[in-house]
């Protein structure tokens, strides 16, 4: 178990008051856990307050023995609420800010109202898409954990070459897997930062359950066991000549790493073969291009283009009328992080150090899916590989 080192996180804290003071905002107050635990290394219940210029003050009311243990930073501080932030700001020398940013993205309303109202006049926006743009570009450090959770990845993949079996269910291959993946140390939660936005540890899905859509923002969703999830692996038995979608999110030390792998019993019918290989060339195509300075929705135009001309317009990224926009999201302490390889984001550019899940993937409905997904960090020559998995077909 690793504890964020006191650099990481003043290193962190600094480019978010860098992006803050481009804004001129006075500061920024983090509630949601993802964010709490990347700026202090700590998911203690709190509130941490980063002023434009000076230390980070972390208020923490659940639990703040523990948080000291965790957090690297200097100041951190017990507190029962919001109506204590005033005094405790005071006594760190932090006058109450005028103009604030919060993660309005994810706090909910009555939260927000809250800590609106103990703030006062302060006019409060919207910081998240500053506190992402900081996430996105990962450290030396960062890019090590997620190539942990990229072994273990690999892990998870090779284990289910061994108990996948013809007659066994989706849920009991995926809780096969799920059980591998924990003793590998798999954190058991899989953070995404969307509104309802619920994931497994990945979807593992068989046959022509894999081309079923569902309310996830993913090419893929399955029938799931209940309404009450609606998505991922069911009680469908796994039979011969038909594909075996093991898409799986590898999570380690508060990162993750996201890779599909293809495999079936017996075979694939041609045209889900010839699918397969074209998503790799896909992929193929992807890192030819992706350097830092290319622009996100560059990529995702390029390769949905030369989709189209596969002849994949009605099955890429999902069948007509359910398909995505997307092909590739940034990962690392949430799944989707900057940067989006996506439809829309003609101004953003990919930096180096930046890390993305790229999936590439074909469905056909009542026959299945098939596809290919890797995680890479962007370098100055191009992409380089987190998961690392063999990628051919594995027939069993």
């Amino acid at each position: 178990m690793r504890i964020t080192p006191t650099s990481e996180l003043e290193t962190r804290c600094r480019k978010l008051q860098s992006l803050l003071c481009e804004k001129e905002l006075d500061a920024a107050l983090i509630l949601q856990s993802a964010d709490l635990f990347y700026f202090t290394g700590s998911v203690q219940q709190g509130a941490l307050f980063i002023p434009a210029e000076g230390e980070p003050v972390y208020m923490v009311r659940r639990v703040a023995g523990r948080a000291r243990m965790e957090c690297g930073l200097k100041e951190v501080v017990p507190f029962r609420g919001p109506g204590d932030i005033a005094g405790i700001l005071s006594d760190y020398g932090h006058d109450l800010p005028k103009r604030a940013g919060m993660e309005l993205d994810v706090v909910p309303v009555g939260l927000f109202r809250r800590f609106q109202k103990v703030l006062g006049n302060c006019e409060i926006v919207d910081a998240s898409p500053l506190i992402r743009t900081v996430r996105a570009v990962k450290s030396d450090y960062e890019i090590e954990i997620m190539k942990d959770a990229a072994l273990q990845a690999d892990r998870v993949f090779q284990r289910a070459k061994e108990v996948l079996r013809e007659g066994m269910t989706d849920l009991e291959l995926a809780a096969e897997l799920e059980f591998a993946a924990r003793k590998q140390g798999h954190q058991g939660v899989s953070r995404m930062r969307g509104f309802n936005s619920e994931l497994f540890f990945g979807q593992i899905l068989s046959g022509a359950d894999s081309a079923v859509p569902a309310h996830l923002d993913a090419p893929l969703g399955g029938i799931g066991v209940s309404p009450a999830v609606g998505h991922g692996s069911s009680y469908k038995p796994i039979r011969k000549n038909e594909p075996v979608i093991i898409d799986f999110v590898g999570a380690f030390d508060g990162y993750m790493v996201d890779q599909t792998r293809l495999m079936c019993i017996g075979g694939l019918p041609d045209r889900l073969l010839k699918a397969y290989e074209d998503m790799r060339l896909i992929q193929k195509r992807l890192k030819e291009i992706a350097r830092p300075g290319v622009g996100w929705g560059a990529i995702y135009e390029e390769c949905l283009g030369l989709a189209v001309e596969m002849g994949y317009k009605d099955h890429f990224m999902g069948s007509a009328g359910d398909q995505v926009s997307f092909i590739g999201h940034g990962i690392g302490v949430e799944i989707d992080e900057f940067p989006f390889i996506a439809r829309g984001f003609k101004n953003q550019v990919l930096e180096e150090k930046m890390t993305f899940a790229f999936e590439p993937k074909a469905v056909f409905p009542g026959l299945g899916a098939v596809g290919i997904e890797n995680t890479f960090w962007v370098e100055q020559d191009g992409l380089k590989h987190l998961t690392f998995s063999p990628e051919e077909l594995v027939v069993l």
